[in-house]
């Protein structure tokens, strides 16, 4: 039987790769959110996934303006890196699981009635692999967890609801929780908090928004997915609509928060909370 194990909300700016990559973690600027994440990767060595769900935006790697789906789940064996146009990372390729991944797929599809698009090939790029790379340490040509990514639309209009996307993540409990095979399974949803990347708002920051967002995150999520675009893009930034994929992880994960912190040293307020499913 599959089981959630937990879930984490936390933001994949796409700075933070270059810093890993350069040995720059320990760097004034960066400490102070390198460091929060070492309570972080103990606790998940604690409860032993071997399963990650990435929910997380392709930033128009495998996708384009052009061709957008609404929900992409990768059912693959494995995942290249992609090129952002800088070249690949330094990581190791991404193992799938195609077993948990097509009964995803096809739980979501017939029983739960979400018309996903299904991948047997992706690249995974930044909204992706930040994530992994703060949250699970890799040695050699592996990661510590097989991973499936699941891209949710929030570059190109319309978008999801918010309660579409955190009743996404109830579909997704259910579902793993209907497979026959052992998976011990934390669900990151990612991307945000506030900021905003053109316009007369460039660097747009909001934290008090963002504190309240982790708040009723942690305290009231159903009614927090009343939310709507337009109210977390006036509040918190226009990219800050990424939040919307954090609804999917707590549609998933239930039970009590572990950890929760806040930094905002630069153009993006970075947000990281964690809950331990009961």
């Amino acid at each position: 039987m599959g089981r959630i194990v937990g879930g984490i909300g936390l933001s994949h700016v796409p700075s933070v790769g270059p810093v890993v990559d350069r040995n720059r973690t320990q760097e004034p600027a960066w400490k102070p959110l390198f460091d929060a994440y070492i309570p972080v990767r103990e606790w998940l060595a604690k409860i032993k996934p071997d399963v990650a769900i990435v929910v997380y935006n392709d930033h128009v790697a495998d996708f384009s303006f052009d061709k957008y789906p609404t929900f992409a789940l990768g059912v693959a064996e494995s995942y290249a890196i992609g090129d952002e146009g800088f070249g690949t990372r330094p990581l190791p390729t991404v193992a799938g699981d195609v077993e948990l991944s097509t009964h995803l797929a096809e739980s979501l599809v017939y029983e739960h009635e979400f018309d996903l698009t299904i991948c047997q090939e992706l690249a995974v790029e930044h909204g992706f692999l930040v994530p992994m790379n703060l949250c699970f340490p890799h040695a050699g040509n592996s990661w510590p967890v097989r991973a499936i990514p699941l891209q949710v639309n929030v570059i190109q209009h319309p978008l999801p609801t918010a309660r579409r996307c955190y009743r996404l993540g109830q579909a997704i409990r259910s579902a793993v929780e209907a497979f026959s095979g052992d998976a011990r399974v934390v669900v990151m949803g990612t991307g945000g908090m506030s900021h905003q990347l053109q316009g007369k708002r460039f660097g747009f920051m909001n934290e008090s928004f963002d504190q309240w967002f982790m708040d009723q995150l942690e305290s009231d999520p159903e009614s927090l997915a009343g939310i709507t675009h337009q109210k977390i893009m006036q509040d918190a930034g226009a990219e800050a609509v990424e939040l919307i994929m954090w609804l999917t992880m707590r549609g998933a994960a239930h039970g009590k928060r572990v950890h929760r912190h806040y930094y905002a040293p630069m153009t993006t307020g970075m947000g990281l909370i964690t809950f331990s499913d009961s």
